[in-house]
């Protein structure tokens, strides 16, 4: 008995001092010892779990994400198969650059299992320079390259504050659109991490707004004395109960308060509906979502299932009375490490024949789009949109910059790109049946081509897409966000 207990404080303590081979590469693929069917016991229990590298984050909000737990007797195949959804889990608390759980076997039927961590840089503040319209391509042609169109300013925020995933952020921005934004949000408030807080304020105002759309374009107004035309001060908090690993319950509780110039209701007597130049109300949404992504910010496999209901009009509906519902259905099918399968449908219905024109939906809007389509707004009480992507991963590399950076936050830049073949189809039902846009609006759509997506740091992606559209456009877009 004594030398069993020696044999796995050496293992232990080999395993800590060497802090085991991770890499940097950001890959949540397992890698059990001694894998092979013959080496391996049918069963086994867990004695112990030991994690190494969370220098910051407490240990609870990774054990949060466990699907296992000592002292109980697991398959050994099943085991494996929780150790890799584990992995995901935890790496899409976007804490880590890397998450590596190794089950180190010390026994017949017995395992010590070791969770090493690479965290990311938790404080970044950030330069804000970005544009002001809907993506690259709307201001490439439709704006022609305006750069009056920019919004620039600085950006805080610690993604782990405390080391308890809490996160506070805060921008001030100039430009464009002025405008000042505090979000915190606590994932667990309660001693079995299942209920959270979040919180946000902002405050924005523009002197130039679109007031309609016309030939399916959005139509921007500024008056002669370039004054402010659009004035805005918003309140929300969100309640989050996480009742299983994967699934999410939300309610949010807010308020919005926007008022405009009068020369907006000149231009745009419906702008409000109401014929006043403020347009004030409470809301309530509740929101499910199922996510069960392998990486949350470029999935290659898993789900994600998202239905939300919003009341916009709590008590005093005089100025609004609306409800929305939203749905987001994604499905990734990942055939091996090079080849996976995107395929995602979004749905959006309004109850009112029309609605404020700040509260206008349809395709061309974040995140309803078709390939092909992005010089385009389509508007509409309905919408429907089926995405598609068909992708080749033909280059994963990553560049060791180390003795350039000493910050091991930052010593290495993966290269991730991806060849798709993309088709996507939709339609936009218009109630009012405006002339104005009737080109595109209560018809079938589609767009199909190819790109090319490039997934560097903390997995952001951006992509370069040449897409044909069924009414014979065709061009050149830029997107600087995944589309699914």
């Amino acid at each position: 008995m004594k030398l069993k207990i020696l044999h796995k404080l050496v293992i232990i303590l080999f395993c800590l001092l060497w802090e085991l081979p991770i890499g940097f590469a950001q890959d949540t693929s397992l890698a059990p010892a001694n894998s092979n069917a013959g080496d391996t016991p049918e069963r086994v229990k867990v004695n112990n779990i030991f994690i190494i590298g969370n220098e910051k984050t407490q240990k609870n909000i990774i054990l949060r994400e466990l699907d296992f737990t000592t002292d109980f007797y697991y398959d050994w195949a099943t085991f494996l198969e929780i150790i890799e959804a584990d992995q995901k889990k935890i790496y899409n608390l976007r804490l880590f650059t890397s998450v590596e759980i190794t089950p180190l076997i010390t026994g017949e039927e017995e395992v010590e299992v070791l969770i090493a961590v690479k965290e990311r840089w938790y404080i970044l503040p950030s330069l804000i320079f970005q544009l002001a319209d809907r993506n690259f391509s709307e201001w490439w042609t439709n704006q022609n390259r305006d750069f009056s169109r920019v919004n620039y300013g600085l950006r805080l925020s610690h993604s782990n504050v405390g080391g308890r995933n809490e996160k506070l952020k805060f921008a001030g921005q100039l430009g464009f659109t002025k405008a000042l934004d505090l979000q915190y949000s606590k994932p667990y408030i309660d001693k079995k991490q299942k209920h959270g807080l979040a919180m946000q304020v902002t405050y924005f105002e523009q002197k130039n707004i679109p007031l309609k759309s016309s030939n399916n374009k959005q139509v921007f107004y500024t008056n002669e004395t370039e004054d402010v035309l659009r004035r805005n001060i918003g309140l929300a908090m969100r309640y989050t109960y996480r009742r299983t690993f994967y699934n999410f319950h939300f309610l949010t509780l807010g308020y919005s308060n926007t008022k405009v110039h009068p020369d907006v209701l000149i231009q745009n007597p419906e702008y409000f509906q109401h014929g006043d130049n403020k347009l004030r109300y409470l809301y309530a949404t509740y929101s499910f979502r199922h996510d069960r992504r392998d990486n949350v910010s470029y999935a290659t496999d898993g789900e994600l299932l998202q239905i939300s209901a919003t009341k916009y009009g709590l008590f005093y509906t005089k100025e609004l009375d609306e409800v929305e519902v939203n749905l987001t259905a994604n499905k990734y099918f990942k055939f091996n490490e090079k080849f996976h399968f995107v395929t995602g449908l979004t749905a959006n219905w309004f109850l009112s024949i029309s609605q404020p024109y700040t509260l206008v939906r349809g395709i061309g809007y974040s995140p309803n789009f078709i390939r092909g389509y992005e010089l385009n707004v389509i508007e509409g009480q309905q919408l429907y949109v089926h995405k598609n992507s068909f992708r080749w991963k033909f280059v994963d590399y990553d560049i060791d910059i180390s003795s350039l950076v000493p910050l091991e936050q930052f010593s290495t830049i993966p290269i991730r790109l991806y060849l798709s073949a993309n088709f996507d189809h939709g339609y936009v039902k218009d109630r009012n049946f405006k002339p104005e846009n009737a080109n595109l609006t209560n018809q079938y759509l589609f767009g199909y081509g190819l790109g090319i997506d490039f997934v560097g740091l903390y997995d952001n992606a951006i992509r370069f897409e040449y897409s044909f559209n069924n009414n014979g456009g065709a061009n050149f877009f830029l997107n600087f966000k995944a589309p699914f």
